[in-house]
């Protein structure tokens, strides 16, 4: 299947509601109003503030079929540290295990040189994980529900 990535734009907030939902569904029952729960919505709502950058691959023929994005937001930032950027990831199912993934975070990571680390609210042994190691972030640090990831850059 051919692709094309496209940065993310501030008009593009409708786009990350269906990504971010694709990413939650479990199954064909989950609610779509999950996205509105807080700790999910927050990788949404509001899109377009500073620091907020990612990409979005379409299907190269139907140019309106969306295949899956990848993108950081920063959280407030603390007094002591540089805020982590959180990354939320999602490529739509039956598209997956095609290289979308990877192509969506080969242009992250490329595009943001300056993140050494990323904060990823997943289990260990998600996926994206594995293939950020495959990007040279390692796991710092682990919780419940989120690992953080750090590279030497």
């Amino acid at each position: 299947m051919d692709y094309v990535i496209h940065p993310l734009t501030a008009a593009d907030e409708p786009i990350l509601w269906e990504m971010l939902y694709q990413a939650l569904r479990i199954s064909p029952e989950t609610p779509r109003d999950i996205v509105r729960q807080p700790e999910y919505a927050r990788h949404v709502e509001g899109w377009g503030r500073a620091g907020d950058t990612g990409f979005v691959a379409y299907d190269a023929e139907q140019k309106d079929e969306l295949l899956g994005a990848a993108w950081f937001r920063l959280p407030p930032a603390t007094r002591d540290e540089e805020p982590t950027p959180e990354l939320a990831f999602a490529v739509k199912s039956g598209h997956r295990k095609r290289g979308i993934g990877a192509a969506l975070l080969t242009q992250l990571v490329k595009a943001n040189p300056q993140y050494s680390a990323v904060s990823i609210a997943a289990s260990a042994n998600n996926p994206v994980v594995r293939l950020y190691d495959r990007f040279g972030f390692k796991i710092v640090q682990q919780s419940d529900h989120a690992v953080t990831l750090r590279r030497e850059i």
